[in-house]
């Protein structure tokens, strides 16, 4: 009888495995899902394909027309810091559902802000408030590397440990804030509350 009980309680916990297992790659296929969605929104939207420059650069890192436009720039270490902070938030707040369940939440924050960012009221209100004078929004290669950026930070978070993670991003925002004057924080506070005085620092670059 206790072997027979023992027998149970393995399967048990191998069917649990299952589950999660199944669970976990559903979530991932759904977070692949949800940025293919999201990539088709940006279309409709007629945001470009690619920079009207008519290239694709892997990086960009002058600060011009060219930002956002391209595969890679210095605001993309902000999106990688977006995974971190993602991470953290899920494991907080969905502490039951896989990685891959979680994952999907933070694609669709991601996908949900690309989509926003991109709309009239945004692109405004980043041309008044922040130095990005001209910005127009961002071509649809340079949204989809933003939630695969995000992705990437999201994934490096869940298996590094929480020191290394948050090294990492005080590290990444202060190389912003030292090429380019910018950085996620500095981001967040001029779209928020535009300070002057960061304003005409930023634009002395």
């Amino acid at each position: 009888m206790a072997g027979k009980t023992h027998f149970c309680k393995r399967r048990g916990i191998g069917a649990l495995t299952a589950s999660h297992k199944r669970r976990n790659r559903r979530g991932f296929l759904l977070a692949a899902l949800i940025a293919a969605m999201a990539c088709g929104l940006l279309f409709l939207m007629d945001r470009p394909p690619i920079c009207t420059c008519g290239r694709v650069e892997l990086w960009h890192g002058a600060l011009d027309s060219g930002n956002s436009q391209h595969i890679a720039d210095w605001y993309s270490l902000s999106h990688v810091i977006h995974g971190f902070l993602f991470y953290a938030l899920t494991r907080w707040l969905l502490r039951r559902p896989p990685l891959g369940m979680r994952l999907a939440v933070a694609v669709g924050i991601e996908a949900a802000w690309e989509i926003v960012e991109n709309s009239p009221i945004i692109i405004d209100r980043y041309r008044t408030a922040t130095i990005a004078l001209g910005y127009s929004g961002d071509s649809i290669v340079n949204s989809m590397s933003d939630i695969a950026m995000m992705t990437l930070g999201f994934v490096f978070a869940a298996r590094a440990p929480a020191w290394l993670t948050v090294s990492l991003a005080i590290g990444l925002e202060l190389l912003a804030l030292f090429v380019i004057r910018d950085n996620l924080t500095l981001n967040i506070l001029m779209l928020t509350s535009p300070v002057e005085a960061v304003r005409d620092w930023q634009a002395a670059l």
